[in-house]
């Protein structure tokens, strides 16, 4: 997602970039590939403002970032950005200078006034949940109503169960062994029923999913996969415009 988020700001025109991150794993992860993809692609990071879980107060870290002046501003935060981003726009900065994550990209129809976040734009990471996906998932729960994650949800489901008959096992680190082995290098196939029959075969396979592809690595780790890009309407609720590839 970082990688992605860093390249797609580029895409659109920026060339500075100011970054507000929660201090966290999950944020001075995102942070570092954000920065990687950005620098690499001929961008400059000119700012770089923290702040921990907890805080409520972020009128230092916006006025720091605001006043670089940057191109594009990446908000790597969660429930906070309903504070920042109306801090951002108080201080002359357009909604569609504004890049988020899949911990803020969320509907803020109930929190911020209309029209707010209007062009703003984010990432989740996964595939848009298809129309027959959907349909399927409804059969289940007919008032689901956020589909994030819901493909890799579904997949991690069918390679975990694909990993065991692989395994021949139930048990955990038996099963962590084949996870690599049956998300890369052998036949494609893509449902649990073609897959299985090809393992009962005796054959090696290559899940590949709703999700897209998966390919673990031998840390157990995904190495490709989708990230969706999404952008605020007048009604603050964020909606898929196209799907990135990224690889690592």
């Amino acid at each position: 997602q970082g990688r992605t988020l860093g390249s797609y700001m580029i895409s659109c025109g920026a060339q500075t970039l100011g970054m507000i991150v929660l201090n966290d794993p999950y944020g001075t992860g995102l942070q570092k590939n954000v920065k990687e993809a950005f620098t690499q692609a001929g961008g400059q990071v000119v700012a770089e403002e923290m702040f921990n879980t907890g805080d409520s107060q972020f009128s230092s870290q916006v006025d720091a970032v605001v006043a670089v002046k940057p191109d594009a501003i990446a908000l790597i935060t969660f429930e906070e950005i309903k504070s920042i981003a109306p801090l951002l726009l108080a201080k002359g900065v357009r909604a569609d200078q504004l890049f988020l994550v899949d911990g803020n990209t969320a509907d803020l129809s109930g929190d911020l006034d209309p029209g707010t976040m209007e062009g703003a734009q984010g990432t989740i990471p996964g595939t848009f949940a298809k129309d027959e996906f959907r349909k399927r998932l409804a059969t289940v729960d007919d008032n689901l109503k956020d589909y994030a994650y819901a493909g890799e949800a579904y997949d991690a489901t069918n390679l975990v169960a694909l990993a065991a008959e692989a395994a021949g096992s139930t048990e955990g680190g038996e099963i962590a062994k084949q996870m690599e082995a049956v998300s890369q290098g052998g036949e494609k196939c893509y449902d649990f029923a073609a897959c299985v029959t090809l393992i009962r075969e005796g054959k090696d396979i290559d899940y590949d999913g709703i999700s897209g592809p998966v390919t673990f690595d031998e840390n157990g780790d995904p190495t490709e996969a989708y990230v969706g890009i999404y952008r605020y309407d007048a009604k603050n609720v964020p909606n898929p415009v196209r799907e990135e590839f990224g690889k690592l």
